[in-house]
């Protein structure tokens, strides 16, 4: 594939300028391996909540076609503002149009870890990107817009309203929806190498189109907090994903599959994360990142820590695994300065 690199032309921002500027006015119309993990229940849950013991049977979903002639393969855009240059961002590679139809059941999945902090710390995905994302999602016609995750601290209606994402996403007119336990289903995954099967979020593998949108930032164990880790938020038995973690994220990553990568970098968070908590390791890069390769996308990402894709030990399984590239010089870059 002939790909190149390029930095956005003074004509190519007008454009995409005036591309977000359409769809805003649109939018305001309308290792040993561990025990399997059906062998105890849930953290958080009593043995005698509902989980099924037999894999949901599903094939794995075919990944997001690429972009066409006039489409960047991958877009970073930088600015001061949030809104603008997750529009900007989006429009380099097609727009949502490209992911959203008419009628579309979305689901939205940033990360909202805990109710700690608010998005300040850059320990939960920033307010402004997600609601951004919601307003283009109904603008190209969508259903239904559904945000949501299962934080590890606090209730999820706590954390939804702590990181200053509840309002921004309902002010979008987005919905945000408290996951219940009764959805997670055991499900096969008929490509993992490690895991092959796990309890799931259905609603997240039912629905027309899948927003992955986490905030970049450090991780103790992992190294970084992408959108590869930001899944975790969709599944139970967390804990046991942490045994051969890197391969166990991307196994989730192959019946997952989110058809679209938007990541948040406007305030990444360099260090004692994933749960942050002071301000001076709170770095301002003001930028977003978005693909349809959550490998890409993760691998671009990890370059503002000083780190590779190949570093990340759940990327690179999931780029062996054929879930995206990690090679940014073979693809096509849409570097945008707002």
């Amino acid at each position: 594939m002939d790909t190149r690199r390029q930095q956005v032309t003074r004509r190519r921002l007008f454009e995409l300028l005036g591309i977000a500027c359409m769809e805003v006015v649109l939018s305001s119309c309308g290792r040993e391996p561990a025990p399997p993990p059906t062998a105890a229940p849930a953290p958080g849950t009593s043995a005698a909540e509902p989980q099924e013991t037999a894999a949901s049977q599903r094939e794995a979903p075919k990944p997001t076609p690429g972009p066409t002639a006039g489409q960047a393969y991958l877009s970073v855009a930088r600015g001061t503002d949030p809104a603008t240059i997750t529009m900007a961002a989006l429009a380099a590679i097609g727009g949502i149009e490209r992911f959203v139809k008419g009628g579309d059941d979305v689901i939205v999945k940033p990360n909202i870890c805990n109710d700690y902090h608010s998005y300040e710390y850059a320990a939960t995905t920033n307010p402004q990107v997600v609601a951004t994302l919601v307003r283009l999602c109904l603008g190209a016609g969508a259903g239904r817009v559904r945000v949501m995750d299962f934080p590890f601290g606090g209730s999820a209606r706590s954390a939804y309203a702590k990181s200053g994402i509840a309002d921004a996403v309902e002010a979008a007119g987005g919905e945000m929806e408290a996951m219940n336990r009764n959805k997670f289903k055991v499900t096969a995954i008929p490509q993992g190498l490690d895991i092959q099967e796990w309890p799931i979020y259905q609603e997240v593998l039912n629905a027309d189109v899948v927003i992955d949108v986490p905030i970049a930032k450090h991780h103790s164990l992992a190294r970084l907090t992408l959108a590869g880790k930001n899944l975790m938020g969709v599944i139970q038995n967390r804990g046991q994903i942490h045994s051969n973690l890197g391969q166990r994220i991307a196994d989730l990553a192959s019946i997952v599959r989110p058809h679209l990568t938007v990541v948040d970098a406007v305030r990444t968070l360099m260090n004692h994360g994933p749960g942050g908590g002071n301000l001076s390791d709170v770095r301002l890069a003001n930028t977003v990142i978005a693909s349809h390769d959550i490998v890409a996308s993760d691998a671009y990402a990890a370059t503002l820590f000083g780190l590779t894709g190949a570093d990340i030990s759940y990327v690179k399984a999931a780029a062996e695994m054929g879930l995206g590239t990690l090679d940014l010089n073979s693809i096509e870059i849409e570097e945008i300065q707002m």
